[in-house]
């Protein structure tokens, strides 16, 4: 009997221990678990688009390459100041020498939108500064919306919190920027678009500044700026077809198409209003008149952003790809522009064709600004390839490698485009297209009916572009 009483006393003593430590498990705080990324949607995004958009239309020398350059840095940072949120994604830093990232308080919450608005804020004045003088109220917008978005987050989270996730946007601009200072080729080059140094070379076939404002040479130093993932090998382009001034030549062929296309829309020829709707649509050659050609395809992932409601994380990762690749395309294709130096269709058709064709004597293309009244332009560095056409064929295949073939859209994505929606000074009228691929390559080729480029300068430009693409792609952002 004793020993049965000694027994039924243990297991008594052995229940109220159990209980006693389930009892303390249950009374123990549940592990942290950070809030991530994806949980905040893409208002603090889709407001600092906007104003991208609209401080790149009047800024001078942000564009053609500068204005990729400067999204680069600003998408990369932002991305990054909330990438500890995203557990599937990886940091980038050390994909790059000379980058030294803070990193986040383990086991402290963070506002991630602060994060991105506070990245933004800081960068964006650094890569407007010329504005600051010329246009003060669009350069004071920018602490505008970063002061606005804090007063909405300060009554969205704890002041703790809030006060740690700005520090820590703040922190990885401030990394971002001054590794950006080390790129010596592209840091502040937007004050001096057109350097007095450069003399272009002489000889039959090579550029020289072009009828009608003979203006200098735009960034001829711009294949020296650091890129994002493209290798050394990638940013030659394969040689243009070889000159020659023969009419059987490939090379009269193609610059007998542009002359061709730019007649046909002054004569109202056949497809003329569509081919004029394409060339106008897709310029964004002018200062003051729109946002730059790479703001474009920027653009229109803002309206696809809005369409697909992405996510915070979702844009910190398209944005930050979308940049990259297109400031990559336009370091491959500037440094290819000025290593092999084709002259512009104007001047070839208005030297070459006109022996045969009397009307290629006055010849102009149809690139006219309103602004300042200059008829007949072309942009002022050499033809091959086609900058257009690298901006478009990169963000085209990362639009393309985000928004098709998933889970949402089975095939291609069709997309209006209304970026220009309501324009007066030439036609705005929304366009739409079946995929990014056909609204990349229209953004490539509406240069030869526009009269600006040979077909060989498109058809190398998006080669180039969308191997900046795919070197992006390639980048380790998942784990």
């Amino acid at each position: 009997m004793k020993y049965f009483k000694h027994l039924r006393t243990l297991l008594l003593a052995c229940i109220t221990t159990a209980v006693f430590f389930q009892s303390c498990r249950n009374d123990e705080a549940p592990p942290y678990v950070q809030t991530q990324t994806n949980s905040f949607d893409n208002k603090v995004y889709k407001a600092w688009n906007d104003k991208y958009l609209e401080l790149d239309r009047y800024a001078k020398g942000n564009r053609p390459g500068t204005g990729p350059r400067s999204l680069a840095y600003m998408s990369l940072a932002a991305y990054e100041s909330v990438v500890a949120g995203m557990p599937e994604n990886n940091s980038l830093e050390l994909q790059y020498s000379g980058i030294s990232l803070p990193k986040i308080e383990h086991g402290q919450e963070y506002y991630w939108p602060a994060c991105v608005n506070e990245s933004y804020g800081f960068l964006m004045t650094r890569f407007f500064s010329q504005m600051e003088i010329e246009y003060p109220s669009l350069f004071n917008g920018i602490d505008q919306l970063h002061n606005q978005l804090h007063e909405q987050y300060a009554g969205q989270t704890t002041p703790e919190i809030l006060a740690r996730s700005e520090n820590y946007g703040k922190l990885v601009a401030t990394a971002i920027y001054e590794w950006e200072k080390q790129d010596f080729a592209g840091h502040n080059a937007f004050l001096n678009a057109q350097p007095n140094d450069y003399q272009p070379p002489f000889g039959p076939g090579l550029w020289q500044p072009t009828w009608s404002d003979f203006s200098a040479a735009v960034f001829p130093y711009w294949g020296d700026v650091r890129c994002f993932a493209m290798r050394a090998s990638d940013l030659i382009a394969k040689p243009p077809i070889p000159f020659s001034e023969e009419e059987g030549s490939p090379f009269y062929a193609q610059a007998y198409e542009t002359f061709s296309a730019v007649n046909n829309i002054t004569k109202g020829g056949p497809g003329a209003y569509e081919s004029k709707w394409a060339a106008e649509f897709w310029s964004d050659d002018m200062v003051d008149l729109t946002f730059g050609p790479p703001t474009h395809l920027y653009a229109i992932a803002n309206q696809v952003m809005v369409i697909e409601n992405l996510n915070l994380a979702q844009c910190a990762e398209l944005y930050a790809k979308l940049a990259m690749a297109m400031s990559d395309a336009g370091v491959a294709v500037w440094k290819s522009k000025y290593i092999y130096n084709v002259e512009r269709p104007i001047t070839y058709i208005r030297r070459v064709m006109a022996q045969k064709y009397p009307e290629a004597t006055n010849w102009k293309t149809m690139l006219n600004n309103p602004i300042t009244g200059v008829q007949g332009f072309t942009p002022a560095f050499p033809a091959y390839p086609s900058g257009h056409s690298g901006f478009g064929g990169a963000g085209a295949k990362i639009l393309a490698s985000f928004f098709e073939y998933t889970p949402s859209h089975a095939g291609t994505y069709s997309f209006t485009d209304l970026c220009h929606n309501n324009r007066v000074e030439f036609i705005g009228t929304p366009r739409t297209f079946s995929s990014f691929k056909a609204l990349g390559d229209e953004d490539a080729y509406s240069r030869i009916p526009l009269g600006v480029h040979f077909r060989m300068d498109c058809d190398e430009g998006v080669r180039m572009g969308e191997l900046a693409a795919q070197r992006v792609l390639e980048l380790p952002w998942r784990k």
